[in-house]
Order: C-alpha cells, then structure tokens, then sequence
C-alpha cells in the first residue's frame, strides 16, 4: 500500500520532490526495510536518474543486505556524475576490499584522501589494508594478558582507553599534561597531569613504583620524533633487560599524516625516525615494528638501563634524524622499520 502511493506520488510529479522521499527511504533503511528502501529509491531514480543522493542511499540499503556487487554497480554510477564525493570514493574502495581486490581498493583510498584528508573512514580503511590484522589497541591489551607486567608506564593517557587494559594486580602509571579520561581508573591506576619531560626531571619513576622496575612501558605522547626519543631515554633507564618499551604510531601511512605539524586527527607524526635512529646507534636493540593498524606499534626489548648513549648524544642525534626526509623511507620502508607480522601467534613468540 505505501509503495503503491509513492509510485502514485512519484508519477503525478514532472519533478518528484526528492528530499521527501529521501528521507522516507532513510527511515525504512533505519528500520532495516532495506527492500522496501530500494524500491522506493528505485522509483524516485526513475524520475531522476542523475539523483547522487539516491545512487548512494540506494548503493548503501544494497550493500547492508547483501547485494555488494549491485551495490557497487550505484556508486560507482553515482561516482560518474560526482567524482570527487568522498563518501562515494570511501565505498567504492570498502567494496572492492571486501571483493578482494586490494589494489583498487588502495587507488580509490589514496584517491579519497586527496581530496578528503581529514576522513576518519578513509584513515582507517587505508590502515586497514595497508596493514591488516587487529586494531593496535586490542594487540596491546594481548601484549599486557600475557606478560601480566608488575608495573606499566604509559605517556599519553588521553582518555584513558589504554590505561585501562592493565588490570590488577599490575601497578599502572599514567603520564599527560592534558588528560582527558572519560571513565574513573581503577585503585591500580594513578595518572600524573604533567609533560613527562617534568615527571622525569622532578620525580624517581622507581619510587612511584614501589621499587619495582619498568616491565612494559608504552609511549603514546606527543607525536614528534625529539619527544619520543627523550621518553624512551628515560624510561630504559627504569627497565630491565627482560622489559619491553612499546611505541606507538612508528609506521606512517603516508607522508601528509608523519607531517611534524599537529593536525586534529590523522596525525601519527614523524615518531618513525626513533626507529631507524635506534636501528643504526643501539644495535643492542631487539626492535621490531609489528604492522597494527593505524600506524605500527613497535616492539623494543633487551633494554640496557645503564646506557648513557641517547642523553649524551641528544642534541647531535636529533640535528641528524630531523634532518632525515620522509623520502628515506620510499623504498624498502617494511625493511627500514623493521615491519613484523601483525599474527598474534608471532606475537607471542616473540615477547616469550
């Protein structure tokens, strides 16, 4: 009966009235009527089949029901006579990742950020196929279940998601000069507000650990190259040689994200230059830069908390590496950053 009315109302109009019946396909599709969204969007693409909004709404009720390769067929279309939607580019390149084909999947990605640099979506989809695998945040909650650490050292609490994952009994210390935590910490948390250049400058890590050593410790600060060095620098010094340091955000997507600049989202910063830094001047090192999506988290054990070498060459090792283009890392870039598989079971034998 409601079909039969639209297509009434459809037919008795030179010039159908477009957002009415948008929004009525966008409550039967919210309501999970995904057929009786496509015939309405059928009928009104009959009127008008230039309609981008229609192509895409329609494209999308295919798509959640399970007709991908119709689905595909509308954006694609809808693509035609708007190319530089994002939100087209940004479906175009999810189908043809779930098809299987990567490669177009990655033009349409690199295409879409373009012209849409700060999407979230096209960010994460690019991470995702680039990179594959479990999210980095569910790789570190695996790292902290099966180390089970005594204590945890975090720069960079933010929200306090990360925090989080170390459960009790794991003594777990946050340091941010900004925290902005969204749910109470637990008795085994506690966050210090200050840059952690002044945590280390005015407090004994080791004290407000009880004693005990670093046994993981994960950087997560501000995402510029010179911060992360001091960081890890410091906090070696607090590690055994059984600890393991975890880096976040080591493996850029692309040199406009690994930009120095701070930008509000999509920013992992030039961190990537700690790696190769610690590469060619700590061969000591056991460093491994496990491919998570976003943008890396490598892996650093066999620590040395007697080394002196990063504080007394500071200066001259931060004049060299800032001096290091993003081009460095354009051929052999898995090799340059000591890429490791994101498979937990390589994981795991790793830290054992």
């Amino acid at each position: 009966m409601l079909l039969r009315l639209l297509r009434d109302v459809i037919s008795s109009l030179k010039k159908p009235v477009e957002p009415d019946v948008l929004r009525r396909a966008i409550e039967l599709r919210n309501q999970s009527l995904h057929d009786e969204a496509i015939k309405t969007l059928t009928m009104l693409l009959e009127c008008k089949p230039d309609s981008v909004a229609a192509l895409m709404l329609r494209g999308v009720a295919k798509r959640e029901s399970g007709r991908l390769h119709e689905a595909m067929a509308d954006f694609a279309r809808a693509e035609e006579l708007d190319p530089h939607d994002p939100h087209c580019i940004y479906e175009l390149a999810a189908g043809w990742y779930a098809l299987g084909n990567h490669r177009l999947a990655l033009e349409y990605c690199e295409r879409g950020r373009r012209i849409a640099p700060d999407s979230d979506m096209l960010f994460a989809l690019l991470a995702q196929i680039k990179l594959g695998g479990e999210f980095y945040i569910d790789v570190l909650a695996r790292i902290l279940d099966q180390v089970k650490p005594r204590t945890y050292v975090e720069i960079g609490v933010f929200r306090g998601n990360s925090l989080r994952l170390a459960k009790p009994p794991t003594l777990a210390i946050g340091i941010d000069p900004e925290p902005q935590l969204i749910a109470p910490l637990a008795e085994n948390h506690k966050v210090f507000a200050e840059t952690s250049d002044a945590f280390f400058a005015g407090r004994d890590l080791r004290a407000e650990l009880g004693g005990l050593p670093v046994d993981v410790a994960f950087i997560d600060g501000m995402h510029n190259f010179e911060f992360a060095l001091r960081d890890f620098a410091n906090l070696e010094r607090h590690c055994t040689r059984g600890s393991i340091i975890l880096i976040h955000d080591c493996y850029p997507l692309d040199q406009e994200s690994a930009g120095r600049a701070p930008r509000a989202v999509n920013w992992s910063g030039d961190i990537w230059r700690l790696i190769v830094l610690l590469k060619k001047y700590r061969p000591d090192l056991s460093i491994s830069t496990i491919g998570t999506p976003p943008t890396g988290l490598g892996l650093v054990r066999n620590l040395d908390p007697n080394s002196r070498f990063l504080f007394d060459h500071n200066d001259r090792l931060c004049e060299e590496f800032l001096a290091l283009d993003y081009s460095y890392l354009d051929e052999d870039m898995p090799g340059k950053l000591n890429l490791f598989p994101n498979e937990w079971g390589k994981i795991r034998a790793l830290i054992e």
